[in-house]
């Protein structure tokens, strides 16, 4: 007797914009949000802790391609630094390692941010995604071990104090890939002599995604219509079954903002997606780029570089 296949998804593309509740990790938000659109393929931009809240991109089919130029993009959070204790985890997930009764003002603090803009090295929490001789930083240390994990360069384009009250400071900060939040609270903690740690922390942007692209994990499960039942007929084509929640996907050319963009006519785009190259033209083609991304009707073609007005695709996409 043959065996049946597995079912492979639907073959839908594009961005899903998550505000990814406190509670929820990033591989179960992505699992439900390939769930519920019954999708082949799904993976996201950039983990979000459980703890924290915000903005997870999650992207769908084709979409994946694009999820490195998400992960480069700079990063916006809200978070709130609870003066006075240090905790193994840097938040508020682990038990209290270090404490004082100092509590810094605001203008102690204020005087602090300039140390923490700009190109900086900062040392991950002992609790990370960072790998130590091939495993997990964060299984070694729920392991009882201390690691020495080395400090590494990153980017923090600003720091700004939204409010001060009662042992608490509350930040804005935009920063670049591989920054922790946490680190930042655990080190200014350390700076002011009065340890520190993060009480909340939700994410506000992703480039090129802002807040006017959330969605919210209810209003997609509102989207859908209940599922009939093994022994019931489907009382609505399966096409129409998803129209709504599908019309929550943000296109995946959005992912390419930060690429030089080349128009080209049906016929050039067939050549490039048979992987060959083509000349491109018009006023504003670049003639050399190392990375763009080509569109015909304005869905995207490909990604790939510009040599001597000669576009070679790298990655290209379904029409």
């Amino acid at each position: 007797m043959a065996r049946r296949g597995k079912k492979k998804g639907r073959p839908i593309s594009g961005w899903l914009i998550l505000d990814k509740p406190v509670g929820m990790g990033s591989t179960d938000a992505v699992s439900k949000i390939k769930w519920l659109f019954q999708a082949e393929k799904a993976g996201h931009a950039g983990t979000l802790d459980p703890l924290a809240s915000g903005m997870l991109p999650i992207a769908l089919g084709e979409a994946t391609k694009t999820v490195p130029y998400v992960q480069d993009g700079a990063k916006v959070y809200r978070f709130t630094v609870a003066w006075g204790e240090e905790r193994s985890t840097d938040d508020l997930e682990g038990p209290v390692t270090k404490s004082s009764d100092k509590r810094p003002s605001e203008e102690e603090v204020r005087a602090l941010l300039p140390k923490y803009t700009g190109v900086i090295m900062q040392t991950p929490p002992q609790f990370s995604a960072i790998k130590i001789a091939g495993e997990r930083a964060y299984d070694l240390a729920r392991e009882g071990e201390t690691v020495d994990i080395p400090a590494r360069e990153v980017e923090i384009g600003r720091l700004d104090i939204v409010s001060h009250d009662a042992g608490k400071t509350e930040f804005e900060i935009e920063c670049g890939k591989g920054t922790y939040v946490r680190s930042i609270a655990r080190d200014m903690g350390r700076d002011l002599e009065c340890f520190g740690h993060v009480a909340s922390l939700r994410r506000t942007e992703v480039d090129p995604f802002t807040a006017e692209d959330f969605v919210r994990l209810e209003d997609l499960e509102a989207a859908l219509p209940p599922r009939p039942a093994d022994d019931e007929a489907p009382t609505m084509p399966f096409a129409e079954r998803f129209k709504a929640i599908d019309a929550f996907l943000v296109d995946t050319g959005a992912a390419l903002e930060c690429l030089p963009q080349v128009a080209v006519n049906d016929d050039a785009a067939t050549r490039i997606r048979l992987g060959n190259p083509v000349v491109v033209r018009g006023r504003d083609a670049p003639i050399e780029a190392e990375e763009a991304c080509v569109t015909a009707r304005g869905r995207l073609v490909a990604i790939g570089a510009i040599e001597q007005g000669m576009f070679k695709p790298k990655r290209v996409f379904g029409g």
